[in-house]
């Protein structure tokens, strides 16, 4: 009889638990009782063991022997040689830069760890980034410099349950984590959720307050609510005399905010921001929490410092039974920006330019701290820059699918066709992998053993439940024989997952993003162990700040931040504004979902939704298929007529391939500080699909 194996979903940062029990073909997923979700999955739980036994699971290497040719299977050992040969003969040629890597926010702690030491080590290379560079990075920077750490819920998911009052603002988490949503039962109950969001979500439809800004404009609405909050004689000062430094300089720009004024540049009505204002103010329990809308900006890292502000203001990080948090997206997008998969970081969430921080990894991996490269460029550089003259000429990419996923997506997939080699470690056929000259076929997530870090800081054990299909094998094996065969002993590169959690552990050490003290075995015991835990008696920590924040002062820091708006304004020609985002049934650039026969019944394509006059501005009907054209690209879609939608906004979602691509019209503009492009807002046109679109310009 087989045994149901105790494991996590794989999907959003939740990290729901689920039990997995084997049965032939694959396996069937069943309820866990689990903290985050008790019991409950969202339908891409509960139909997760779907992927695997798709009828596309890769189970050989294929090789692309000359460009335009097909790919064709090979052998492991053929394929390996070839990539490890290619890499000497380029970076002989062009320098150890001329080979880059690109992660993903999915991949376990241990894959994460490995894949920054072999870029580091194996290939000595400056360029690696990741996706999640696309998804966190502007609420990590932004809680770095107010917090002096980052980590995505500074408590766990469970104190929500006591709110009177949660803000969420641009997160639709009844569509990316409806397990959630039970957490918030209480401030629903009490009239106390609110809501900000340019649409109608389904989240919006749950709250008491809906706020909708036009896109782009939520600092403005952050700071006229900072200003509702102070001229309303609601400033904590007790907290921020005692627990915060910098409000004056903060002030003195939100002074200039009134609520009328934020008005006028967001479109949400200043008796609306008053109203949130009085409702956070006034309660007992409140918390705020941020997601990718209001950070997926050109100005995201001022936004997100905008909106922990506000928080501050009124005495809410650090505080029990209150606080400020940002929730994660991606499976693991806590503990992949922890250790080292990230351009400018090393394990243990340290910097790279610190050279206390490179001596202690560099001993950990035994080679010399001047070995290790400076920090390489961010994830849409490091794309844009592929097969140019001064850029890569080849990646390596585990976890991740850049063609759907990244911004300006058909220049990205130019920039990869235009390297002299792209290998592409995959479960499935994806958009990227189809791209490539060499697919390595890598086991999923039931099929192996590994650490994740929810969104709530927690380390979780996901087991393995059922033996992966014959010629796949893991990313740690596939990245301790590209290492040795690049030259390195083999013994430096374990591929057993708890012997590089052990690593990973010893890296960690002391770093802001401390694993020390967590194993295997105290996971396996079921002790819930939340970071920092510095040693094997540590309890963890579940809730950060409560005696003081991260800075040597231990003050929380305001930051002076001002609105500036979107990088691309409207004009006569692009006069809507289109922003992009998850549906309930799928996940990321869909490439596991879009997999799932379930799924794609209840969303089998991309859509846009318009506001009827606007629909009917452009000569469109509900159904009719229509092309969103920005300055970069065109994408086609059916049109979704729907009134709760602002009229100078459209919306897709970002999860589906080819023509359908959202992101072929989204703008790379970059945050100076945290590299995070401009997703959620760029100036578009909408037309019959009949017309013909210009193409995207050079």
């Amino acid at each position: 009889m087989n045994t149901a194996v105790a494991t996590h979903c794989p999907y959003c940062a939740l990290q729901c638990g689920m039990a997995l029990t084997p049965q032939a073909p694959g396996a069937r997923v069943g309820p866990r009782d689990f903290p985050v979700n008790e019991g409950a999955l969202c339908q891409k739980g509960w139909t997760a063991a779907a992927l695997l036994d798709t009828r596309d699971r890769l189970r050989e290497p294929l090789v692309r022997h000359r460009r335009g040719a097909p790919l064709r299977p090979t052998g492991w050992d053929e394929a390996l040689d070839l990539v490890a040969g290619r890499i000497r003969d380029l970076q002989d040629r062009h320098g150890r830069d001329a080979v880059a890597v690109f992660g993903g926010g999915g991949l376990t702690n241990e894959k994460a760890y490995l894949l920054g030491k072999f870029a580091r080590v194996a290939l000595r290379t400056s360029q690696i980034d990741y996706n999640g560079r696309f998804c966190m990075s502007s609420a990590a920077a932004a809680g770095i410099r107010a917090f002096g750490l980052d980590r995505g819920l500074p408590f766990p998911v469970t104190d929500l349950r006591d709110a009177d009052v949660v803000m969420l603002v641009g997160a639709n988490v009844a569509e990316t984590m409806p397990p959630l949503v039970r957490h918030l039962r209480r401030a629903r109950e009490r009239g106390g959720l609110i809501v900000v969001d340019p649409r109608r979500t389904a989240t919006a439809e749950l709250a008491t307050l809906h706020l909708a800004p036009r896109p782009g404009t939520d600092l403005a609405l952050a700071l006229g609510m900072l200003h509702a909050v102070v001229a309303g004689g609601h400033l904590r000062r007790d907290y921020t005399g005692a627990r915060t430094a910098g409000f004056a300089e903060a002030w003195r720009i939100a002074a200039r905010w009134r609520p009328e004024e934020a008005e006028r540049v967001t479109g949400v009505a200043g008796a609306d921001q008053r109203a949130a204002a009085e409702l956070l103010a006034g309660a007992r329990s409140v918390y705020l929490l941020t997601g990718r809308g209001t950070e997926q900006h050109a100005s995201g890292v001022d936004t997100v410092s905008g909106w922990i502000n506000l928080a501050l203001a009124l005495g809410l990080p650090g505080r029990a039974g209150s606080g400020y948090g940002c929730l994660t997206g991606q499976g693991n997008g806590q503990g992949g920006r922890e250790h080292g998969q990230k351009a400018d970081q090393l394990p243990g969430y340290r910097r790279l330019d610190d050279e206390a921080a490179r001596r202690h990894v560099a001993a950990v991996w035994g080679v010399a701290p001047e070995e290790l490269p400076v920090a390489g460029r961010s994830a849409y550089e490091l794309l844009d820059a592929l097969g140019t003259e001064t850029g890569p000429r080849a990646l390596l990419v585990f976890g991740s699918n850049p063609v759907v996923s990244a911004p300006r997506a058909g220049h990205v997939a130019r920039r990869l066709a235009a390297l002299d080699l792209l290998v592409v470690a995959d479960i499935v056929p994806s958009e990227t992998a189809r791209l490539a000259d060499v697919v390595l076929p890598v086991t999923q997530w039931a099929e192996e053993d590994g650490t994740m870090t929810n969104l709530e800081g927690r380390v979780l054990l996901r087991r393995r439940a059922l033996p992966p299909p014959p010629g796949a094998r893991t990313d740690l094996t596939v990245l301790r024989e590209l290492a040795a065969r690049l030259g390195q002993p083999a013994s430096r590169f374990p591929d057993e997952p708890e012997e590089v959690f052990e690593e990973l552990g010893r890296a960690s050490a002391g770093g802001p993003a401390d694993y020390a003290g967590i194993s295997y075995q105290r996971l396996r015991a079921g002790e819930a162990l939340h970071w920092p835990c510095p040693d094997r008696r540590h309890p963890g920590t579940p809730r950060l700040f409560l005696n003081g924040f991260a800075h040597a002062d231990g003050r929380a820091r305001f930051v002076p931040v001002d609105h500036r708006g979107p990088a691309e304004r409207t004009d006569a020609d692009y006069p809507l504004i289109a922003t992009t985002g998850r549906i309930l049934a799928h996940y990321q650039s869909g490439a596991q979902t879009r997999r799932v026969a379930d799924l794609v019944r209840v969303a089998p394509a991309a859509y846009v939704e318009v506001h009827p006059d606007t629909a009917r501005r452009a000569g469109l009907a509900d159904g009719d298929r229509a092309r969103v054209v920005s300055r970069r690209g065109t994408v086609e879609a059916e049109v979704r007529c729907v009134p709760t939608i602002r009229p100078d906004t459209v919306f897709m979602p970002f999860h589906f391939p080819g023509a359908e691509r959202a992101n072929l019209i989204s703008n790379p503009a970059l945050d100076p500080v945290s590299g995070m492009p401009e997703f959620k807002a760029c100036a578009v046109r909408l037309i019959p699909a009949a017309i013909p679109a210009d193409g995207e310009c050079p």
